[in-house]
Formats: structure tokens, C-alpha cells, sequence
């Protein structure tokens, strides 16, 4: 079995959303004698992460109300990283999506080492497309679904066909297959989204 781990590193001086200074982690250590203790200041929406609704809809579902059922399972990648702007439904029209696929883009995103404010995105008809296919969610190698859509109507989309999203996956050394992916967040109580731990396992 080979493991593939497409998780950020969690560090202070990582890379953040639009590089706000108020999203990096920090990090404190106390020790007294033999004892060390580390305390961390972070934004749920740190490095790699899974949404919640309410992230984006307003008395939306918070982030215990995801089930685990739809975070372990067969996923599978695609190789979008001939994509130069955003995804469209004409990018996804031809790829090989089902009912229920929890689908990984591998973008140029992957590829990148500091924050590209003109990062690759799922655009809105791309999220249309998606919904109508019934998936049972989407992981992306960028920090953020969408960008500059008012209204943010790719994260609603998918909100409301109940899609989980993954946000900030590393994907760089990852080929287009199928895997079985365990995605594994903290398990926080009444927020708009968590960290997580996600791997991909596949038989050699």
C-alpha cells in the first residue's frame, strides 16, 4: 500500500489566504523543568480544511453536522492543469464523474509556492455542473473554491447540493486515479470549518 499525503504543513510563515497577516498560525511554548507545552492560534480555515455551510449561508450548518461517511471513501483525481483561468462545465463535461464521485482537481495551484492571487477556481457553471451530477464532494490545491464572484455562488452551489469542499489539498506529486481518500478533521462543535489530515491509499 502506498500513502500519499496531500495535506499543507501547518507552520508559522505558511502560506495563507491573500497573505493576511490575522490568518497565520501562531505558535507559543512554555517549559517548566522537563516539561514543554505548545499552544496554537488558528484560523479554521488554516491549510488544508474542510468548509462547513456556514461558512458562506448565514445560519448555515456548522461543522459537526458533516458526516464521516462522506469523508472516507473512493476518490478520484483529475489532471486540470492545463487550466489557465478557472474550471468550467466544459472542462468537467468529458471527464468520467458519477453520482456520489468525490472528485480532487490537480491544478497549476499545485504548483505553486507562494500565494497566487489569480489562483485556479472552480467558476460558477463548473459548480452547476457538479451539483447536477450529484457528487458527494470536491477537493481543490487551492485555498479557496472561488474567487472574485460576488456573491460567491460556487461555495452556494455546492452548499446546497450538499457537496462537502476541500479547500488547500496538495496534489503536486499525485497522478490522476482513483484512490481511497480518509479525510480526518478535528472534530470542533458549532463551526464554519476545520483543519484536516487527508490522505490518499492505493494498492501497489
Amino acid at each position: 500500500m502506498k500513502i500519499y499525503d496531500i495535506t499543507a504543513p501547518i507552520f508559522e510563515g505558511m502560506t495563507v489566504y491573500k497573505n493576511k497577516p490575522e490568518k497565520q498560525p501562531k505558535f507559543s511554548k512554555t517549559t517548566n523543568a522537563h516539561v514543554t507545552e505548545s499552544r496554537i492560534e488558528l484560523d479554521v480555515h488554516t491549510g488544508t480544511h474542510i468548509d462547513a455551510p456556514l461558512h458562506m449561508i448565514n445560519k448555515g450548518k456548522t461543522f459537526e453536522t458533516i458526516p464521516l461517511e462522506k469523508l472516507v471513501g473512493t476518490a478520484k483525481v483529475f489532471d486540470l492543469t492545463e487550466i489557465k483561468d478557472g474550471i468550467t462545465k466544459a472542462d468537467l463535461e468529458n471527464l468520467d464523474i458519477q453520482e456520489n464521485d468525490f472528485v480532487l482537481f490537480k491544478t497549476q495551484n499545485s504548483f505553486e509556492n507562494e500565494f497566487n492571487f489569480e489562483f485556479i477556481f472552480l467558476k460558477e457553471d463548473g459548480a452547476n455542473y457538479l451539483a447536477a451530477r450529484n457528487i458527494r464532494g470536491i477537493g481543490i490545491d487551492a485555498l479557496g473554491v472561488e474567487r472574485s464572484q460576488p456573491g460567491h455562488p460556487t461555495h452556494k452551489i455546492l452548499f446546497g447540493a450538499d457537496i462537502i469542499v476541500i479547500e488547500g489539498l496538495c496534489l503536486k506529486e499525485v497522478s490522476p486515479d482513483s484512490y481511497f481518500m480518509v479525510a480526518a478533521p478535528l472534530k470542533l462543535v458549532g463551526t464554519d470549518a476545520s483543519p484536516a489530515r487527508v490522505l490518499l491509499l492505493t494498492d501497489i
